[in-house]
């Protein structure tokens, strides 16, 4: 008896007691259809054997096609879709890893064929030869995630091999701060220098260096005793720009305490000073000014604050740690966790509790000694 179709593309031999499978090829050179015969012993395997081959078949006609390099894509990737929609520091950021690390190890592969273990061999052996810490690294794998899933979305990869990589473990720095006490110390000691301002506006406001650095007098509010963070100043290479701040979140409205607006009224005062002495040329819109007269570029106002707090004997701290030490003295004060991280511009409470465990520790030590002290 000849076969009997059972199902589609499956037919049985009641003869030789199979079942015959039809695997359907595709087309020749010459247009006739091609296809293969499978036998299978049950219907139940027949099925699964159709079923494997189907599925073989879409992942097959699915498969991108193309001899692109791994620097192919990122070049491609850089121009149409990072270039017209980052800022600006997060291109030369991403390109300076490219090209001193990404491409000299990896660049070369095809695309098709990178792999999970190449992308892991990769981190071995940059963090060894060039020596970069675990929070580098994680830029350099989250550089990567990003730009291999565009290829899948481009279609130019059927799965992204980072997703199987295992990614390098990014350590919390632990923030550098002023006490209380420290804190007042320093306040004395920069009392009439021309860092004073910049050093009250982190200290006592939280703000950032990018932040002081990119504040102008139109968001100076003497009447209603408020400061308007809405710019940053930042540097990428030797290029400074003015540019939106770090977040949504960062963009705020301080309240302006009496010291601090004393210090910015003295320093208008001194720049129109400028102005009629010709040392400027025209009316700065900037608030904080070099001793050129020229707004500061963050790395520069840094450099500035490190060498008084060495030429001074203080305890070494960073002009970032300022805004650290704003936030230990206001939790010190008894502010919650929550309205600090809102002072200081995070996006949510977890970003400032993460950064600052040490607040955190504070707390739980009043909470474990409250409930000690009731139970005594």
């Amino acid at each position: 008896m000849a076969r009997k179709t059972v199902e589609r593309n499956i037919s049985y031999d009641d003869v030789r007691k199979i079942y015959y499978v039809s695997m359907d090829l595709g087309k020749d050179k010459e247009g006739r259809r091609v296809k293969r015969y499978q036998t299978y012993r049950t219907l139940y395997a027949a099925r699964m054997g159709l079923r494997g081959f189907l599925t073989h078949r879409e992942e097959e006609i699915n498969t991108p096609k193309h001899d692109l390099t791994l620097a192919d894509w990122l070049e491609s990737w850089m121009d149409n879709i990072v270039r017209p929609t980052r800022a600006e520091t997060t291109v030369y950021g991403y390109q300076k890893i490219i090209d001193n690390h990404i491409l000299p190890a990896l660049g070369h592969i095809p695309l098709l064929k990178l792999t999970p273990m190449d992308i892991q061999q990769y981190y071995i052996q940059v963090q060894q030869t060039a020596n970069l810490s675990s929070n580098t690294l994680r830029r350099h794998h989250d550089l990567l995630s990003s730009s291999l899933r565009s290829a899948v979305r481009q279609d130019k990869l059927l799965v992204s091999p980072i997703d199987r990589v295992e990614p390098p473990r990014a350590k919390q720095k632990e923030a550098s701060y002023y006490r209380p006490d420290e804190l007042k110390r320093l306040y004395t000691l920069v009392e009439g220098h021309p860092l004073e301002l910049c050093v009250k506006l982190a200290g006592s406001l939280g703000m950032r260096r990018e932040e002081i650095c990119g504040l102008k007098w139109e968001c100076v509010d003497y009447q209603r005793q408020l400061l308007f963070i809405r710019e940053a100043r930042t540097a990428y290479g030797a290029t400074v720009v003015q540019k939106e701040t770090k977040t949504r979140s960062s963009v705020r409205t301080l309240f302006l305490p009496d010291d601090v607006a004393r210090l910015l009224h003295m320093e208008q005062v001194r720049q129109a000073d400028w102005l009629r002495e010709g040392k400027l040329t025209e009316p700065s819109q900037f608030v904080v000014l070099n001793y050129q007269g020229l707004p500061y570029s963050p790395n520069a106002l840094s450099v500035a604050f490190t060498r008084f707090v060495r030429n001074n004997g203080l305890p070494r701290v960073t002009l970032h740690g300022l805004r650290h030490s704003f936030a230990t003295v206001a939790s010190f004060q008894g502010v919650p966790l929550f309205d600090i991280g809102k002072a200081l511009g995070h996006s949510t409470p977890a970003t400032t509790g993460k950064i600052y465990t040490h607040l955190v520790d504070h707390t739980h030590e009043d909470t474990l000694l409250k409930v000690s002290d009731a139970l005594k």
